[in-house]
């Protein structure tokens, strides 16, 4: 399975962010985890994490927020009462998340969405006959026009 470069970015990000990261917390991060990060990532792709900003405000991908998130969770977090709220928060984001894709994505609702388009599409070709029709004018073919001027030159005769 290919990674996207999408997803390299954000093991860039995830990289420079843990490379920023105190001896403390950076060792709580197995070796293996770390050095996975290191060779998917994009290596052409740099992004200057500022120790003085939030990391909310750095503009990064939303999958490397994902990854700081879960790689706190799992390595860096000591407290258990932080754990279980943190936890919480997270089922609930991913339950909201489902529920909104299940309505996105649900037979039904993409079925009547498509039906819905290929009636709109059928609607704006009726239309467009319909108004190609009006404004094409009705032209005698030079064989008639020629046959016409025959006939009136003969009755002249």
């Amino acid at each position: 399975m290919e990674v996207s470069l999408k997803t390299r970015r954000a093991y860039a990000e995830l990289d420079e962010f843990i490379e920023m990261l105190d001896d403390s917390d950076k060792n709580k991060i197995p070796s293996k985890v770390r050095e996975f990060f290191k060779q998917e990532k994009d290596k052409n792709y740099i992004k200057h994490i500022n120790r003085n900003i939030p990391i909310d405000k750095q503009n990064l991908e939303e999958d490397t927020l994902a990854l700081i998130a879960l790689l706190y969770l799992r390595y860096m977090c000591n407290d258990e009462n932080e754990k279980a709220r943190l936890e919480k928060i997270y089922e609930e984001n991913e339950k909201a998340y489902i529920e909104k894709n299940k309505e996105k994505y649900e037979p039904e609702e993409v079925l009547k969405r498509k039906n819905e388009n290929i009636e709109n599409v059928t609607k704006e070709k009726t239309n467009t006959k319909k108004e190609s029709k009006a404004l094409i004018k009705h032209k005698e073919s030079i064989f008639r026009r020629i046959i016409k001027k025959l006939q009136i030159f003969i009755s002249k005769r």
